[in-house]
């Protein structure tokens, strides 16, 4: 049974997974708050051992990928943010090299958790692949008699909406 701090870690973990190049990617500023340790220290780890993050195990996020990711966090002034250096994307094989870079028991237990949320991920779309599959394959067969059914079920499928926050205060 997962702990509540199990649970509260998991999803930091899958807020902090981002599509990047088209790969599931975690940021170096996201996981050195994981792993509790300072940016700079899990670069330097990073920059002392470059054998083991070839370029498909971390990449550095060009000009383009930085206004996207700083359009996306709301804050338009680089100074504010305190980023002097783009910062690195680490697949899901660079976090994994992180655990032998980063050798404390916090980041064991993380990276143990982050494996498994990466699992997890991979096998819900796996699940989502194949039950669309079959439901193309059924509508195909079954020609207009269920189109209302299959409509339906699209539409549970399609990923759902994320509602609007308001800003200001809520009572």
């Amino acid at each position: 049974m997962e702990t509540k701090q199990t649970m509260v870690l998991n999803e930091k973990i899958e807020k902090n997974i981002l599509f990047i190049r088209g790969q599931k990617v975690m940021l170096d500023r996201n996981l050195a708050s994981l792993y509790e340790v300072e940016t700079r220290a899990l670069n330097q780890a990073v920059k002392r051992n470059p054998r083991r993050f070839p370029i498909d195990f971390m990449f550095q996020l060009n000009e383009q990928e930085m206004k996207i990711w700083i359009s996306q966090i709301v804050i338009s002034n680089r100074e504010k943010m305190g980023i002097r250096q783009r910062p690195y994307a680490f697949t899901e094989h660079g976090i994994l090299m992180l655990s032998s870079v980063l050798n404390s028991e916090r980041a064991i237990q993380v990276n143990i958790q982050i494996m498994r949320t990466f699992s997890r991920l991979r096998h819900m779309l796996e699940t989502h692949k194949g039950l669309k599959k079959k439901i193309e394959a059924m509508e195909q067969k079954y020609d207009g008699q269920f189109r209302v059914v299959f409509d339906a079920l699209r539409d549970l499928l399609a990923p759902p909406a994320k509602p609007k926050r308001r800003i200001g205060f809520h009572p």
